[in-house]
């Protein structure tokens, strides 16, 4: 009776302990979540056994109890056989382990046979950390193997429980947020990272959609179960879902990457080698012929500029007087040279008849000085270019005019004062363009608005 009273004094000192941790007029009693919690203690007065105090003492309590329940063969231990197999560990060290697994109920001492049992909690908490522990191993970016194990687990048994889809789903819902944020960033690295971690996530929801059908169609589940179930199912779609955003992501940084002239390098490629090395300021060394040269000021000076600041600022608020005005400087309405020659040459063009025969470049481009022939040269691959017929402007009228501009990547003399050389090259009809060539394949990578070679011209020396 000396027992019960005193276990029944520390229970009721649990309870006022718990009481100071809730508002006046509201006791644990009055909490649903509470409850469940309460039931479970024995559990949870086993994982603070063991996790309760700094890392070390939790590493070597949960050495010495899986090293203990790692002989199978026999359900019992002697003192002897503990101190064999844990002679690694100092004699205080162990027996003051021992002396709180015993304290704590997860090691049973057997004082008719002198031995030690592992008691089922002990069991069960180890078989608990133990799939954690290989949840860590198996390196799940995703983390939710574990929590999908358990939901399997329990529907094989027959209790999957509603608080256990729920953690499942609630996994789900946070991935597909972290995946959303990825492709909003726009970052290539944060889309890399995001896309790697999607497709593992996308391993396990196969493996657990027959789990989730299964509990679905199980008829001895109640109505939240089932509807856990259900939001479980559609946040599965939705993160497969996902793999055309991420293409289209991608796609969109791969048309806006920047490459580095002709080296073939990209952004990209810099960054990555940046974020490789560990120090970046080491990059910089014997780089600076010349180091950089501080400039100090003293206080003084500082103020006197600070004061100059000031009062000018409170002349000009107290002035408040708007500036005065100023006539806009007039410009003639004189057109430039350029466009002044781009007119005429249009005439020449509009005049020109290729139906016929084509027109070589050197009647179209001479007689004219160097500069007068470069820039025409320069307008011609505008010819039949589509963006530059739909504007208005003398552009748009060389773009539309009824000619095909065809150029080889090579050059031959002429003779004249000015200019020495030109590209072969010569303007026909559209109907009447060089024979095709036999149809090559094209590369991957051509961009559309590619055109023909430009025109090159050499000045007389």
């Amino acid at each position: 009776m000396q027992n019960i009273s005193q276990d029944a004094e520390v229970q009721n000192e649990d309870d006022l302990a718990l009481q100071t941790y809730f508002k006046p007029g509201i006791t644990p009693e009055d909490v649903s979540a509470v409850f469940p919690l309460k039931r479970g203690q024995p559990v949870l007065q086993a994982f603070t056994a063991l996790f309760h105090g700094g890392f070390n003492g939790v590493l070597l309590r949960l050495l010495v109890l899986r090293e203990l329940t790692a002989d199978v063969e026999t359900p019992s231990l002697s003192r002897a056989d503990i101190n064999a197999k844990l002679g690694y560990l100092e004699a205080d060290a162990l027996e003051t382990v021992l002396s709180r697994l015993r304290s704590t109920g997860l090691l049973i001492w057997d004082a008719s046979q002198s031995v030690y049992r592992i008691a089922p909690t002990a069991r069960n908490v180890l078989a608990a950390i133990e799939s954690l522990l290989q949840v860590e191993e198996n390196n799940d970016q995703a983390e939710m193997s574990y929590m999908l194990t358990q939901v399997a687990g329990a529907q094989a048994v027959g209790g999957v429980s509603v608080e256990q889809l729920h953690h499942l789903l609630g996994r789900l819902i946070e991935l597909t947020e972290e995946f959303s944020d990825a492709i909003a960033s726009g970052s290539e690295f944060q889309l890399r990272t995001a896309q790697q971690k999607w497709h593992t996530a996308c391993d396990w929801v196969e493996k657990g959609s027959e789990i989730i059908h299964a509990i679905t169609n199980d008829s001895r589940a109640d109505a939240a179960t089932h509807r856990a179930a259900q939001a479980i199912g559609r946040a599965q779609s939705a993160l497969l879902n996902m793999q055309g955003m991420f293409s289209r992501a991608l796609n969109q940084i791969e048309r806006q990457r920047v490459h580095l002239g002709q080296s073939g390098l990209s952004t990209t490629d810099i960054k990555t080698w940046l974020l490789q090395k560990d120090d970046l300021a080491a990059l910089a060394d014997d780089a600076l012929a010349k180091p950089v040269t501080p400039m100090f000021i003293t206080p003084s000076e500082m103020i006197d500029v600070a004061e100059s600041e000031l009062l000018s600022h409170r002349v000009s608020a107290l002035a408040g007087a708007l500036p005065a005005g100023e006539n806009a400087p007039s410009i003639a309405n004189e057109d430039s040279d350029a466009l002044h020659e781009l007119d005429h040459w249009l005439a020449l063009l509009t005049e020109a008849d290729a139906s016929e025969k084509p027109i070589s470049l050197q009647d179209i481009l001479l007689p004219s000085n160097f500069s007068i022939a470069s820039y025409r040269a320069s307008m011609l691959p505008l010819l039949g270019d589509p963006n530059e017929s739909a504007l208005q402007g003398a552009t748009g009228i060389l773009a539309r005019l009824p000619l095909v501009f065809n150029s080889k990547d090579k050059m031959h003399k002429v003779h004249d004062e000015h200019v020495a050389a030109m590209s072969i090259a010569s303007l026909s009809a559209p109907d009447a363009s060089p024979i095709a060539q036999p149809v090559r394949k094209a590369k991957p990578a051509a961009p559309a608005e590619q055109s023909a070679p430009p025109v090159q011209t050499r000045e007389t020396p």
